[in-house]
């Protein structure tokens, strides 16, 4: 076994790596850059490196030196299936912790992919054969298997470059297009085509090969909950496959890992057709480790990343397929910073408060803290939230209720929606398929802010207007709205939650008392609203708000108020601004903000411009995405608040645009982005 490894990554992968190299002994290595110079993998581990980039192959081997590690864990993402950082670490007298290189090269091309395990018996998705094929090759080929089809960027991976395309005659056009991504993307315009399944489920086979020749699988993963070609849930094992069929897809996998000569854990996976799961065909291979590698722990009780160090180390697995055994039902749900009701865009902040679920049955893979800043430079996904249970039912039951006691206050998560999702009817049933969410995500973004949350915010704000200390109390100083010979006045509260009209919350009586107070949202009835305890009692970030007769235990940190597993930045809001501003909301339809945080990359237009309805004016990009900002209708440019390189935070301004037609204007939309997922590294 090694002495020390260097972690090549950040985030909770790198956290999870360092769990079992601490379990096992080993000293552990980290590396990281200025923005994550206080993250939690830098904290946790023995020692650690700063490097300007987690790509660089260089400054890698260079950290390896001054560490003295012996080896390197790449994690998933960035290098980790990097032909090229697997040769260099070998040819440094280092032990790269995971497949050869060949083995990386031959399955990260997925032509050569296909070819390589059609020849060793494997079923693969019907499709072009060859590579370097002209765009009039693929278009002879689609037309012989039939549209719908899916083109695919031969180098790709993540989704990344990926398009369906339903009308043949639009196939040129596609295919122009995707050519465009890929060599944008992965330096390789390279395509292939292949059969689009209707409703396809995606299942994959993990596989422990070592460097003896023992290779088996340890059973499968659903991973068909998926947005935008990303994955969302995973669970282990597939309430969809038969018995059989999971021993031929298993066999399959460990066909496939012998036939690139497979060293490590790897996994296989396939896509499956909902109507028929024995028709189950290739679609590539992952030679690294995958984020949902936890669900198969669980059910084996296997620690993966040990069994990659001891493989890597040399030694020989000491069990066969026949001693590896399933137990239970597990299930991941993966905790992501952006904003379901915005249309999953990335979301950046400092994490002000932080709960992580406990319990049995329940584990958390986290690179989370109370104060880490959480930017747009890497990839969304901040933790993992995992139980295990007998069965099916009971896990998702467990994963339900360990999501609505996550809180992270200070940045939006998809933590509310993954718990709304997990109820789903066809969820529950079992009834999946890669498109749900994309068809069902609309019904899980709650349409509106519930009013207790602004009352809470409101009487929060209420109680701070209160004298401080103790002793005696000029009550003239209290904000009661206590009046003599009068109806008590209303403190009125003006307040608004991004991507949401502001509302304007009354408060009559004192927050910070025993007593309730009356408060009303906007125009509606008045309403006895108290938090219990007082303001001393929420202090501590927790609070149990009294509205209308229900108590609703929430959590609070700044502007940030949150509750099973949602949270809302009820911020201030001046109304007299809005209005200079042309209106309500993000500014009226003449301005154009920021839709999330992120960098400018592009500005387009200049002050005095005439521009169209729908023309781009300027590129926000964060964490892979690319967002289009145009115009709100015709009109003339008659401010540009930013150049490129300028970070900007949600909802700042970015432009404004007067109109040519003031009636059009006023029927303008307000969505004025168009984005593109550049998907995960």
């Amino acid at each position: 076994m090694f002495d020390t490894v260097l972690v090549a990554n950040r985030g909770e992968i790198a956290v999870r790596v360092i769990r079992t190299l601490r379990k096992l002994g080993v000293r552990a290595a980290a590396v990281f850059t200025d923005a994550d110079a206080d993250a939690r993998h830098v904290r946790e581990a023995d020692t650690a490196v700063r490097i300007d980039s987690y790509l660089s192959i260089d400054e890698q081997l260079r950290a390896t030196a001054r560490t003295g590690a012996q080896a390197v864990h790449p994690g998933y993402g960035f290098l980790a299936e990097n032909a090229a950082f697997a040769r260099a670490c070998t040819e440094a007298g280092l032990t790269f912790i995971g497949p050869p290189a060949q083995a990386i090269e031959l399955m990260g091309d997925k032509i050569r992919a296909k070819e390589t395990v059609r020849a060793a018996g494997v079923p693969v998705v019907p499709g072009s054969t060859g590579r370097g094929l002209s765009d009039a090759q693929l278009i002879a080929a689609a037309q012989e298997i039939g549209t719908p089809v899916l083109l695919k960027p031969s180098a790709g991976g993540g989704g990344k470059g990926m398009r369906l395309v339903h009308d043949e005659a639009l196939l040129g056009e596609e295919i122009a297009a995707a050519r465009r991504e890929a060599r944008s993307s992965f330096g390789d315009d390279t395509l292939l085509l292949e059969r689009w399944i209707d409703r396809p489920r995606h299942i994959e086979i993990q596989v422990l090969a070592d460097g003896h020749g023992g290779v088996i699988h340890l059973g499968e993963r659903e991973c068909s909950l998926q947005r935008r070609h990303q994955k969302v849930i995973e669970e282990a094992p597939s309430a969809f496959l038969d018995p059989a069929t999971r021993q031929a897809m298993g066999q399959a996998a460990v066909q496939a890992a012998r036939s690139c000569g497979y060293v490590g854990a790897g996994t296989v996976e396939f896509i499956v057709p909902g109507s028929d799961p024995s028709a189950y065909c290739f679609m590539e291979m992952n030679t690294r480790l995958q984020v949902e590698h936890p669900v198969t722990e669980l059910i084996t009780g296997l620690d993966l990343v040990e069994w990659q160090l001891r493989v890597a180390s040399g030694e020989r697995l000491p069990f066969g397929q026949h001693d590896i055994t399933f137990t239970g039902h597990a299930i991941e749900a993966r905790i992501c910073a952006e904003v379901p009701a915005r249309g999953f865009l990335p979301s950046a902040g400092t994490v002000l408060a932080l709960r992580e679920p406990e319990g049995d049955g329940i584990r958390v893979d986290s690179g989370l803290s109370a104060g880490t800043e959480v930017g747009t430079s890497y990839d969304p996904m901040l933790a993992k939230v995992i139980a295990h249970g007998p069965d099916r039912p009971t896990a998702l039951r467990t994963l339900r209720g360990a999501l609505a006691g996550t809180t992270v206050l200070g940045l939006d998560t998809n933590t509310g929606f993954l718990r709304r999702l997990l109820a789903h009817p066809s969820v529950t049933a079992g009834d999946l398929d890669t498109g749900l969410i994309d068809r069902e995500a609309a019904n899980l973004v709650p349409s509106g802010v519930p009013d207790e949350l602004y009352a809470a915010a409101a009487l929060l704000r209420q109680a701070a207007l209160g004298p401080a200390g103790a002793g005696w109390v000029d009550p003239f100083s209290v904000p009661t709205g206590w009046r003599l010979g009068g109806e008590p006045a209303w403190t009125v509260h003006h307040l608004r939650v991004p991507g949401h009209e502001p509302v304007a919350v009354r408060v009559r009586g004192a927050a910070d008392s025993s007593e309730s107070c009356d408060v009303r949202v906007n125009d509606a009835s008045p309403i006895r609203a108290r938090i219990a305890g007082g303001a001393g009692a929420a202090a501590a970030g927790e609070l149990a708000l009294e509205w209308d007769g229900v108590t609703h235990a929430l959590h609070h940190a700044g502007d940030w108020l949150g509750r099973d597993g949602d949270s809302w930045r009820v911020a201030d809001h001046d109304p007299l601004e809005a209005v200079l501003r042309g209106g309500t909301g993000r500014g009226g339809v003449d301005t154009l903000a920021a839709p999330m945080p992120g960098t400018v990359t592009v500005v387009k237009v200049a002050v005095g411009d005439t521009v169209t309805a729908g023309q781009s004016l300027l590129v926000v990009e964060a964490m892979k995405m690319e967002h289009v900002i145009t115009a709100p209708h015709d009109g003339t440019v008659a401010e540009v608040s930013v150049a490129p390189g300028a970070t900007v935070a949600m909802d700042q301004v970015l432009a404004v645009v007067d109109p040519h037609d003031e009636a059009a204007a006023q029927t303008a939309g307000t969505d004025s982005t168009d984005s593109t997922d550049r998907g995960k590294p």
